[in-house]
């Protein structure tokens, strides 16, 4: 049996003022959910902030991404895998579907985050998904398959015993618009079955989260389906109530 995994990506927001706000609300609530694994993934500059003022002992904290690049230097601008580490990360955000698209990302870039984030012993949250315009032309598991296929071809289907997958569909992800749960439970089971083929085993246990617009009054019955593990929240873990109530439907 999975055990549930709900990560809040915060995104570029927050000031000191808000996240103690925040985080004190996390703090207050945490007890009240049982067998969920939860994150929650502050900016960068943050993270130690974040750290310093969170006393739920069953809330971990990531990062948002890392560098390619495996060890420090002269990377203006960059944060490395092992000052993340350094910061008691625990997961790291990789391929973002902005990431992707605002900043260009590849699929063979985020193949290799992959890499060093495994070697540097935390665990990735591997975002697919794909556009309105490749999901209406019909192309939408060929670039899903692609973009799985070249973290698989850096690291091996192994690997992914120690990677969460998080499918966001880039049309419902801050637009308001939800994939139905069976529209999203569809992709979960394309995705479940196209690792299953190389290792079964392994993808019986790989958590696949959704994330895309999920909110307390979708919450449960998105996380009801039989593929999806939980969800990457994007908006509403910016509010401790919101957050925890997405949490605790997935305990449900």
């Amino acid at each position: 049996m999975r055990k549930p995994f709900v990560a809040g990506n915060w995104k570029m927001h927050g000031s000191k003022a808000s996240i103690e706000s925040l985080v004190k609300g996390l703090n207050e609530q945490a007890n009240q959910v049982q067998n969920v694994d939860i994150a929650v993934c502050p900016p960068a500059i943050y993270i130690d902030f974040v750290q310093a003022n969170l006393s739920a002992d069953n809330i971990a904290v990531g990062a948002q991404n890392v560098a390619e690049e495996p060890v420090q230097g002269a990377f203006t601008g960059e944060t490395s895998v092992e000052m993340a580490k350094d910061l008691n990360c625990a997961y790291i955000i990789l391929g973002h579907s902005e990431r992707r698209a605002i900043y260009g990302e590849t699929d063979a870039q985020i193949a290799e985050k992959t890499k060093v984030v495994l070697e540097a012993g935390l665990t990735p949250i591997l975002c697919v998904g794909e556009t309105l315009d490749e999901r209406e032309s019909g192309v939408m598991e060929k670039v899903i398959a692609d973009q799985l296929d070249a973290v698989i071809k850096v690291v091996g289907i192994d690997a992914f015993e120690k990677i969460v997958i998080a499918y966001e569909p880039v049309w419902a992800i801050g637009t308001g618009k939800t994939a139905s749960p069976e529209q999203a439970q569809e992709v979960h089971a394309f995705i479940r079955d196209k690792l299953a083929r190389l290792n079964r085993s392994i993808a019986e246990k790989v958590i696949i989260q959704y994330g895309g617009s999920v909110k307390p009054d979708n919450a449960a019955e998105l996380f009801a389906q039989a593929d999806i593990d939980g969800g990457l929240i994007g908006g509403a873990s910016l509010n401790a109530d919101d957050f925890m109530a997405i949490c605790k439907a997935a305990s449900a």
